[in-house]
């Protein structure tokens, strides 16, 4: 076992890690929304951190959710619709958006061209502590 192996057991962290490719999840929506993956459950086994790059086409839209982490977003190119109970943000490319765990949000991109965005969430993203909204027959709330 190398010094690095045992500096790492010692400690409880992590090596140092290149992560090759994301990995592809599946997305929420009425329209297929790509997701990569680079940090988390999946890709990392991370459980305290996940860190996604999203590409949302035009129109796109998915449940509202009142997730059990909190979710850093910046937008690298378009714009992100983001609902929360009290107000309705347009996030725009070199901005970002901050959703607190426990608060309702919903995201869409409605405008042309759609969105990419990172996003990063704490505790890492997963099914279980997302919290989607019932949908109806069109998929959304």
């Amino acid at each position: 076992m190398s010094i690095a192996h045992v500096s790492a057991a010692l400690w409880g962290g992590q090596m140092a890690e290149k992560i090759e490719k994301p990995t592809e999840i599946p997305s929420a929506g009425n329209k297929p929304k790509l997701i990569q993956e680079y940090i988390g459950r999946v890709t990392t086994k991370s459980e305290d951190t996940s860190i996604a790059r999203m590409k949302s086409p035009e129109g796109w839209a998915e449940p509202g959710q009142t997730p059990a982490f909190n979710e850093y977003t910046i937008v690298l190119n378009g714009t992100l619709c983001v609902k929360t109970k009290d107000e309705i943000f347009k996030v725009s490319a070199g901005q970002a958006f901050v959703a607190t765990r426990g608060e309702w949000v919903q995201y869409s991109t409605p405008y042309p061209d759609g969105a990419e965005y990172i996003a990063v969430c704490m505790p890492a993203f997963g099914p279980h502590l997302v919290h989607r909204d019932e949908v109806n027959g069109a998929g959304l709330t």
